[in-house]
């Protein structure tokens, strides 16, 4: 249910438990490290000390972003989420390009992804807004919601099954939307900057958390840096227009840049598919074909020090036997 450095807290037919988790697991790769809504193998301790964390079940979905130290490693924000529901603020002008990222994001993870429009008391036209949105989520529901005024929340908790995340910016209104679920003041939340609609991280970890109509909450930090990592299908999903009209065109493997027999670039000209969309879409592709590209990088040294270490192995074997 929350996992820390070096510890994690796991719902257990017992009760909660506190379990270690050796430092080895998942220093080669930080995909295979324990994450908030992991299932996991615990080893009992025979002397009385907490038990170990073995191993980590495989999981249903995961919902992935580069590692926010720009290596080619990703990091697993949240597993086995049922639904992510990406919050937009209406408090402060849409950033389109922020909730398509979000939404490669959500679709690549394998859960279903929910768009939430908070704050709609503070814009002064809301369903404009939710139209604008619906443009750029294509597969996606988007729903209107106020905390203040209620609005929305009923269609929020009646919609909301299994496991749920709440995915967004700092100052969405995620910790308050969360309360609203929860049905009490269990999330801290903070005052947002007037000067750009940014707020500061009021949740410090990942957690899980009861729902009182059944299923579960898990609460996350606020994303200043979402990148994208190994997401293909989610952008194809994301801008499935572009993927739709992209059959069309002459050459298979067309960049909708200046070919000629593009259909996309005709869509375009023919105003069935905004240049800012095409833009982002090209933009959000490229940054995903580069991190693939380090993830391979990756992946051919870590092959090739391990062929090193092997024949330093068995050169060392052999000139043992020579000597002896």
């Amino acid at each position: 249910m929350r996992a820390e450095r070096g510890s994690c807290e796991a719902i257990t037919a017992a009760g909660i438990v506190r379990a270690q988790i050796p430092r080895t697991t998942g220093q080669g790769d930080p995909l295979s490290a324990p994450c908030t809504g992991d299932w996991a193998a615990l080893h009992p301790s025979a002397t009385g000390h907490a038990p170990v964390l073995d191993a980590v079940l495989e999981r249903r979905t995961a919902l992935v972003r580069s590692s926010a130290s720009r290596t080619s490693h990703g990091q697993v924000l949240a597993a086995n989420v049922d639904t992510v529901v990406v919050t937009v603020s209406l408090a402060s002008p849409l950033n389109h390009a922020r909730t398509e990222r979000m939404l490669a994001l959500s679709w690549e993870s394998g859960a279903r992804p929910f768009v939430v429009l908070t704050k709609a008391d503070a814009c002064a036209d809301a369903q404009s807004a939710a139209h604008e949105v619906s443009e750029v989520a294509p597969g996606a529901d988007v729903l209107v919601t106020s905390a203040v005024t209620g609005q929305g929340l009923d269609t929020l908790i009646a919609a909301l099954t299994g496991t749920i995340v709440l995915l967004g910016p700092s100052g969405a209104g995620k910790s308050t939307l969360g309360n609203r679920l929860l049905g009490e003041e269990r999330l801290a939340t903070g005052a947002v900057r007037e000067v750009d609609g940014k707020g500061r991280h009021t949740t410090a970890w990942r957690e899980l958390l009861p729902l009182p109509g059944g299923g579960v909450l898990l609460d996350t930090p606020g994303l200043r840096a979402i990148g994208l990592h190994d997401a293909q299908d989610g952008l194809e999903q994301t801008f499935a227009e572009i993927e739709h009209f992209a059959q069309g065109c002459r050459f298979t493997d067309c960049a909708h840049v200046s070919e000629p027999g593009c259909a996309v670039l005709a869509a375009v000209a023919a105003g069935e598919i905004p240049q800012r969309r095409l833009d982002s879409y090209q933009r959000l592709l490229r940054e995903n074909t580069y991190a693939a590209s380090r993830t391979d990088a990756r992946l051919r040294a870590d092959r090739e020090a391990t062929k090193k270490e092997i024949t330093r192995h068995l050169r060392a074997t052999y000139q043992f036997r020579e000597r002896q």
